[in-house]
């Protein structure tokens, strides 16, 4: 997979927009797919928290691993039968799951290292977004890009609805599911005119989702 070759700050990027979905007073937290560190290092720094990572990318992972309690280096399948379990009060997804061959299968592992009232809290691309949605119904087209909506190393396609299908049909509890990152283009709200406004999804690029589970 060519994840050496991505933009420059993908690596380093701060999720500004899901801090919001953070809960109150979080004792540990562990980012999946941490980058070097950056967003993770901030959620610490911000709430006291035990933070750990988990990063596919080696070089990022050692720079991670200066800034974090504790970081793991390599696939996050790899290591998921050795965190604690009932330990996490958050899991951060931030554009990872798609990227999986089984994201089923680490949800549902996941769940086991949540405490009582923990949260998995997921951004996930939305492929009716308009830009990619139209280009597949009016061209003909399924490309892939560098990064984005259709980045080439997604392996895992989904909607707001299959999202959502997808956690509760783990057993998890949906506590919020909404798009983020809108689209400020006119053109997503034109298309909508024949629909009478019932595909206003197609404006949101990500869909944050936050989740919890009840042994």
């Amino acid at each position: 997979m060519d994840y050496e070759h991505k933009p420059e700050g993908y690596y380093d990027n701060i999720r500004h927009e899901m801090i919001k979905y953070l809960p109150d007073n979080p004792k540990k937290i562990i980012d999946i797919g941490c980058g070097n560190g950056a967003f993770a290092n901030m959620l610490k720094e911000k709430t006291g928290a035990e933070a750990w990572g988990i990063e596919y990318m080696d070089d990022e992972a050692q720079i991670a691993k200066e800034k974090l309690h504790k970081v793991f280096s390599g696939k996050c399948e790899d290591y998921l039968d050795e965190l604690p379990d009932g330990y996490f009060d958050v899991v951060y997804f931030n554009d990872v799951l798609e990227h999986l061959v089984d994201p089923y299968m680490v949800l549902e592992k996941v769940k086991h290292k949540l405490t009582p009232t923990g949260v998995v809290i997921s951004s996930i691309p939305n492929v009716r977004y308009y830009g990619t949605f139209l280009k597949v119904l009016f061209k003909k087209e399924w490309k892939y890009e560098g990064h984005g909506v259709m980045d080439k190393t997604h392996l895992r396609f989904f909607t707001g609805k299959s999202i959502r299908r997808m956690y509760e049909e783990l057993g998890y509890s949906v506590l919020t599911h909404e798009g983020i990152n809108r689209s400020k283009s006119i053109r997503p709200y034109l298309y909508n005119i024949p629909l009478l406004f019932s595909h206003l999804d197609i404006r949101y690029p990500q869909y944050a989702t936050v989740a919890t589970f009840k042994n």
